[in-house]
């Protein structure tokens, strides 16, 4: 089986101008999951396929997927990542804007080492999801100034913003193996709800979470207002004098530890906390319901388990 961080690891990084590649091989040298790039290769051995053909994409997803994560962290101002100071913190914002242009392009260099048979359906797979992607961004960043956003409306960003990669990762790997189009459909399927509970669980470890495990500082949401599961349930459940003090609270822009630590009590008060750990449970159940469709081995036990594991994670 193939070692992921091995394989990043051997990614060529020492091409100049080291301005712009040094920052890559920093960024990806922070480690993290590889979740995505895993996901890659189970979804090309769960169909039977050789996970030696899904390298190429599985790495381009990774690189991906990191580039990502340095826009991300310049838009939200976020200082930490993975335990570690953010590429903007550590170099500067344009530094991130650049080396993370330049991992996109990478990307879609390493999507060049798939067959010539796949290329052409992974390329529209890739792009799509690429799309879909800045969608949820940009969805994410409208939600900050919009009053109106519906728990149905958060949903859908968070599919756009990160379920969709999970679910083009399996796909992709089901591809390269021979999958049907049935089986493609399963496990993108299975990773839409995958990435849902992930998200909702991640807006959880955000609030509730260890910052040790967590790998950055508890309560950024909060300090930014940021729409999340627990904001909507919490409002959405809030009785007149709870919505009172979380709309007071909502109104101080500035960051401070009293205000972290009166909005995770309403969220208490008003079972918010609750409502998220509900809605991981029930998009882990369907995520498990879409495995049902696929060949029953050691790979989908694997993926079951990951489901699983992920609902309970806390980092």
């Amino acid at each position: 089986m193939i070692d992921v961080n091995e394989s990043i690891a051997a990614l060529d990084w020492s091409k100049e101008p080291q301005g712009l590649y040094a920052p890559i091989a920093y960024a990806l040298s922070s480690g993290g999951k590889r979740l995505r790039m895993q996901l890659v290769l189970a979804g090309c051995r769960l169909v039977g396929g050789n996970e030696q053909d899904a390298l190429p994409f599985a790495e381009a997803i990774e690189v991906f997927h990191n580039f990502t994560l340095l826009h991300d962290d310049v838009m939200d101002r976020a200082d930490v990542r993975r335990g570690m100071p953010t590429v903007h913190v550590k170099w500067n914002d344009n530094t991130a804007i650049l080396s993370g242009d330049q991992m996109l392009i990478e990307a879609y260099h390493l999507l060049e080492g798939v067959s010539a048979n796949h290329l052409p359906e992974l390329l529209k797979l890739f792009t799509r999801t690429a799309t879909e992607i800045c969608e949820g961004q940009q969805y994410d960043v409208d939600f900050e100034q919009r009053d109106d956003v519906q728990i149905a409306d958060y949903i859908e960003m968070i599919r756009l913003k990160t379920s969709v990669l999970l679910a083009a990762a399996l796909q992709g790997g089901a591809i390269i193996g021979g999958a049907t189009a049935a089986q493609q459909e399963a496990l993108y399927n299975y990773g839409i709800h995958l990435g849902l509970a992930f998200q909702i669980q991640d807006d959880l470890l955000d609030c509730f979470g260890d910052p040790q495990t967590f790998g950055k500082a508890i309560g950024g949401d909060i300090s930014c207002n940021k729409k999340t599961y627990l904001l909507l349930s919490a409002l959405n459940n809030a009785d007149a004098g709870q919505r009172a003090e979380l709309s007071r609270w909502l109104a101080q822009t500035a960051p401070s530890a009293e205000k972290i630590s009166a909005v995770k009590e309403l969220y208490m008060a008003t079972r918010a906390r609750e409502a998220a750990e509900q809605a991981i449970a029930e998009h882990t159940r369907q995520a498990l319901d879409c495995l049902n469709l696929l060949p029953d081995n050691d790979e989908r036990k694997q993926l079951e388990q990951l489901a699983q594991k992920l609902a309970q994670r806390k980092s």
